[in-house]
C-alpha cells in the first residue's frame, strides 16, 4: 500500500516539478541543453545500438550520474568482460560522463538515461531486457528500479554512502526511500557508517554488505599502466626533490605559490610540477606571472627547450596520474577553494600527500590523514613548516610515503567482492532456468 502511495506521490507531484526545474534551467545552462536535446527520439537510437549484438548474451547495466562515479564502474566492468562473454550497456545522466565515455572500450553502448517518467522506464526495459542493473553511489531513478523489480531484474546499489545526517531520514521521506531500497537486491557500501545508516531504513540486512570503494582498485590498475609511460625526460628529474601539485585553482595557488618562492630560497634541488584543474591561457599565464623575477619557469609543452627551471607549469590535460608518479611529495587542489580533488591518485605512488582544509566532500581524506599518510595545512605558515620537514627529513618523508601508500593498496579488492556478488545471482538464475 505504501509502495503504491509513494509512486503516485513521484509520479503526479515530484516529477512535473523536476521537468519544470530541467526545462527553466535550460534556459540559462549548456549543459542541461544538450542532455535534453540528446535524449530526442533516445529510443530509437538504443535501438539501433544494440541491434549489433546477439541478444542471447547477457546484458548488463551500469548506470552512473556524471564521469568520476563512471570511474568507479569501470573496474567491475573490466573484471566482468575478463569472465564472460556479456553486453555492457551504460547509461549517464549528465552530458559529461556520456561525451567522455563514448571511447571507452569496455563498454558496448554508451546512451543517456531517458528522463524518468513510467512509461520511459518501461519503454527502456523493454529494448534493453538487462539481466542485471547496476547503479553507481547514488543516481538512483525510482521509475527505473520500480521497473526493474517488477521484471525481476537484480539491481545493485554500488560504492554506495549515506551521511548521518541526510534529508533522506526525515519523517516525510523516510518510508519513501525505505520502499526504494527494499528492491535492490543488494547494497553494497563504502564503509561501517554507511551500512549502518542504510540499515536505519529497515533494509533486510542480507542485501547489505561493507565491501570498499572500487576507487581504490580503479586508481592501482590506473596507476601500474601510467608508471610505464614517459613524459618527463630522467635528465631533467634526476638528482631533483619532485612536488606536484595537481588540480589546482587559483585559491589553492594563492597559499601555495607564496610557500614555493620561499622554499626555492633555501633550497637548489627542488622541482615544482603545477598542474591547474584548468590550464586556461589566462590560468597559465598568471602562474608565470607570479614567479616572474623569483624563479625561471617553464611550460610542460615546452620541456624539450628545458634550462634546469625550478617550477614546470603544466598546459595540458589528462596526464595528472602519471606526473604524480614522478613526484616525492603531492599537494592535491580544490582543497583551499570548496572541495578537494582525487588524493587516492598521488597516495597510489606511496609518497605524502597534502591538502587545504576544504575536504568534506572526501570520506578517504579524513582516512587518509588518519593513517599519518595525509596531511591538513589550514594555512601559508602550516603549509611551508610541512613542506620544510618532508624536504629536509628524509626518513620522515619515507614514512608518512609509505603509509599512504598503505592506505590505497590494503583496500583493494572490492571489485572481486561485487563481482563475485553478480556471478552468484546470475548463475543461479542460470541453474533455475535450466530446472525448469
Amino acid at each position: 500500500m505504501k509502495e503504491k502511495f509513494w509512486k503516485l506521490i513521484y509520479r503526479i507531484i515530484f516529477l512535473p516539478l523536476f521537468f519544470a526545474g530541467v526545462s527553466l534551467g535550460a534556459f540559462f545552462n549548456s549543459k542541461i541543453r544538450a542532455g535534453m536535446r540528446a535524449r530526442k527520439n533516445w529510443d530509437q537510437k538504443l535501438i539501433k545500438d544494440l541491434a549489433r549484438f546477439d541478444r542471447s548474451d547477457k546484458l548488463i547495466w551500469f548506470h552512473s550520474s556524471s564521469l568520476g562515479e563512471f570511474e568507479q564502474a569501470k573496474p567491475i566492468i573490466e573484471s566482468l568482460k575478463s569472465k564472460g562473454k556479456y553486453i555492457i550497456l551504460v547509461t549517464f545522466f549528465s552530458p559529461s560522463g556520456y561525451e567522455n565515455s563514448l571511447r571507452y572500450t569496455s563498454a558496448d553502448v554508451v546512451a543517456y538515461i531517458p528522463l524518468d517518467t513510467g512509461k520511459n522506464a518501461l519503454r527502456f526495459y523493454e529494448i534493453t531486457k538487462p539481466s542485471f542493473a547496476v547503479i553507481m553511489r547514488y543516481d538512483i531513478w525510482p521509475n527505473h528500479v520500480w521497473v526493474a523489480a517488477e521484471n525481476n531484474v537484480p539491481v545493485f546499489l554500488v560504492d554506495a554512502t549515506m551521511r548521518d545526517k541526510t534529508a533522506k531520514k526525515n519523517i516525510i521521506t523516510r518510508s519513501f526511500h525505505r520502499s526504494l531500497y527494499g528492491k535492490m537486491a543488494r547494497i553494497l557500501t563504502i564503509s561501517e557508517s554507511d551500512l549502518k545508516n542504510f540499515r536505519y531504513f529497515g533494509t533486510d540486512p542480507s542485501r547489505l554488505i561493507k565491501i570498499g570503494d572500487t576507487r581504490f582498485d580503479r586508481v592501482y590498475e590506473r596507476s601500474r599502466v601510467a608508471k610505464t609511460k614517459n613524459l618527463i625526460n630522467s635528465e631533467i628529474t634526476a638528482g631533483k626533490l619532485i612536488t606536484v601539485a595537481g588540480s589546482t585553482w587559483e585559491e589553492d595557488e594563492e597559499v601555495l605559490v607564496p610557500v614555493i618562492k620561499k622554499l626555492l630560497e633555501y633550497h637548489s634541488d627542488l622541482l615544482f610540477i603545477l598542474v591547474p584543474h584548468e590550464p586556461t591561457v589566462y590560468h597559465i599565464e598568471k602562474l608565470e606571472a607570479d614567479f616572474r623575477g623569483v624563479t625561471q619557469t617553464i611550460r610542460f609543452s615546452h620541456l624539450n627547450n628545458y634550462r634546469n627551471e625550478q617550477v614546470i607549469i603544466v598546459d595540458s590535460i589528462g596526464i595528472l596520474l602519471t606526473l604524480y608518479s614522478y613526484c616525492d611529495i603531492a599537494f592535491v587542489g580544490g582543497s583551499f577553494k570548496s572541495n578537494v580533488h582525487n588524493v587516492l591518485e598521488a597516495a597510489v605512488y606511496g609518497v605524502p600527500v597534502i591538502y587545504g582544509p576544504k575536504i568534506n566532500n572526501s570520506q578517504e581524506v579524513g582516512n587518509l590523514t588518519g593513517s599519518g599518510g595525509g596531511f591538513i595545512v589550514r594555512d601559508q605558515k602550516q603549509m611551508y613548516r610541512l613542506f620544510s620537514r618532508l624536504i629536509t627529513n628524509s626518513a620522515y618523508r619515507s614514512e608518512t610515503g609509505k603509509k599512504a601508500g598503505d592506505f590505497v593498496v590494503t583496500q583493494i579488492g572490492a571489485t572481486q567482492i561485487i563481482v563475485d556478488e553478480m556471478l552468484k545471482i546470475m548463475e543461479g538464475r542460470s541453474s533455475e532456468s535450466r530446472s525448469a
